[in-house]
């Protein structure tokens, strides 16, 4: 399969990339607005994207905005929230269906683009600040997300550690904000911020499906020209250059029956680094996949674990390894994890480890071709890293990385921290 290229046009201020392909029976347009990811902002970020969508000038209710969907042959609306390294990354988009399909001589990208700036740019207000009604529907319906969070112990465990290993810097906020800061968002405020959003923070629009450029770059200027003349900030990129000087082991009881074992390991190793592709396969083989050493030695050949796996943020240099284990079983986790991690760093890697986790990850990568938001996803990885990887490239520098490579790679990586969330009660294991 050949990788699809996309082709970016720069619109001012802010930049489209657009993937012209007949593979999908939609198009999909969204566009992605970078926020350094900052404690005093990071609740308000997570709330703009439902707020957005309750309601326009022009579709004042939520019913109204669901009508109009509905008659562009169902179309969807969506947005969230996500983190890349220390960037918080607002997502807003729609998917309507492929006109060519279609009767309707009208154009659907048009009407789909129009509606879409409406969503953006002209959400409904009451004297110049966001709805009240919608604003507080929202703040309850984000504190209900927060706190169905913590009751989920494997997500707070992974929270819990990115806590205690990076307290009191941007990567150790939870994506959705905090409940504590939503009594003091007013109306008023939200939406100055808002404004400020999207007036002078970095925007990439994606536009994928059977569409023509020229045809999508005008009606781009026809609707969303209000975002083409404003100078805009580049959140700060910041390399992870903190050395561990003493593993921190952090131990935190709650009322559960099973144990949540994380470590916090730094790769020194991000997207743009020529090393990255060597990463991937480094986190594949140790507990990426079914066949990894952490699956495979902690799990099924030992028995200690409910689950045990590793994963890596591509822009912040940090691998977590996550284990669900029963609570006495802490020490002779602990120790086969750790010896997995040995074996990684003294390049005990068999070949057949090295072609298996090369053929699944790159089976991942091809499959990844089929939805057009992981598409997106993808070359958003090079926009936010000033590297750009195309999928194809992914696949060559993947074959192309030896043992050596991986063994390198590993020798980098520092274990931090030691996260053990367990019950309230029973013998100290994993404390001091």
């Amino acid at each position: 399969m050949t990788s699809p290229n996309f082709k970016t046009i720069e619109m001012g201020s802010i930049r489209a990339h657009v993937l012209t392909t007949n593979q999908f029976k939609s198009t999909t347009f969204s566009c992605f607005i970078q926020q350094p990811l900052q404690s005093e902002f990071v609740t308000k970020t997570a709330l703009l994207p439902a707020i957005l969508q309750r309601g326009t000038k022009q579709y004042q209710t939520t019913t109204q905005l669901q009508q109009a969907l509905d008659h562009m042959y169902g179309a969807i609306l969506f947005g969230d929230v996500f983190k890349r390294g220390e960037r918080h990354i607002i997502q807003m988009g729609m998917e309507v269906a492929n006109e060519q399909y279609l009767k309707e001589s009208a154009s659907l990208l048009e009407e789909g683009l129009h509606f879409f700036s409406q969503v953006l740019l002209n959400p409904i207000t009451e004297n110049e600040h966001f709805h009240l009604g919608y604003l507080k529907s929202e703040k309850k319906n984000l504190q209900q997300k927060i706190e169905s969070f913590k009751d989920d112990k494997m997500r707070l465990a992974s929270q819990r550690l990115l806590e205690s290993m990076y307290k009191d810097q941007p990567f150790a906020l939870f994506n959705h904000g905090r409940t504590s800061d939503l009594d003091q968002i007013s109306a008023e405020g939200l939406y100055t911020y808002y404004q400020d959003v999207i007036r002078n923070r970095p925007i990439d629009f994606y536009c994928i499906g059977d569409i023509d450029v020229q045809e999508f770059t005008e009606i781009m200027g026809n609707h969303f020209s209000q975002l083409m003349d404003h100078e805009r900030n580049l959140p700060q990129r910041t390399t992870e250059k903190a050395e561990v000087e003493k593993v921190r082991e952090v131990v935190e009881r709650y009322d559960v029956k099973q144990g949540k074992l994380n470590l916090g390991l730094r790769t020194y190793t991000t997207y743009q680094d020529d090393d990255y592709p060597a990463l991937m396969l480094y986190n594949g083989i140790l507990g990426g996949f079914a066949h990894s050493k952490l699956f495979m030695n902690v799990r099924e050949k030992e028995s200690l674990a409910y689950y045990c796996s590793s994963r890596i943020d591509s822009h912040q240099g940090f691998l977590g390894i996550q284990s669900g284990i029963e609570i006495e079983n802490y020490s002779k986790a602990l120790g086969i994890i750790k010896e997995q991690l040995f074996a990684m760093e003294n390049g005990d890697i068999s070949e057949r480890e090295l072609i298996q986790t090369k053929a699944t990850l790159s089976n991942q990568l091809r499959e990844s071709q089929d939805r057009a938001y992981d598409l997106m996803n993808a070359h958003y990885h090079g926009v936010l890293s000033n590297k750009e990887r195309s999928i194809s490239q992914l696949l060559t520098h993947i074959e192309e990385v030896t043992l050596e490579d991986v063994k390198r790679v590993a020798q980098k990586i520092k274990l931090d921290t030691i996260y053990f969330l367990r019950d309230k009660g029973g013998a100290n294991h994993g404390e001091n």
